[in-house]
């Protein structure tokens, strides 16, 4: 599997309760932080969910 990173580029704020999860979920707490993971279906499924707030680098 590829490794991807994915960065927080927007504020969490004023977000649905459902996207702050899935930020948590990728291990996303705080802006400008980033994270290296596998390019799994699950990861790119949670990373289409909150794409608006964070960029990706393949």
């Amino acid at each position: 599997m590829a490794i991807i990173k994915v960065k927080q580029v927007r504020s969490r704020i004023n977000c649905p309760k459902t996207q702050k999860l899935t930020l948590d979920a990728l291990g996303l707490k705080k802006l400008n932080r980033v994270k290296e993971h596998e390019a799994t279906p699950q990861i790119l499924g949670m990373i289409e969910k909150v794409k608006h707030l964070v960029a990706v680098e393949y």
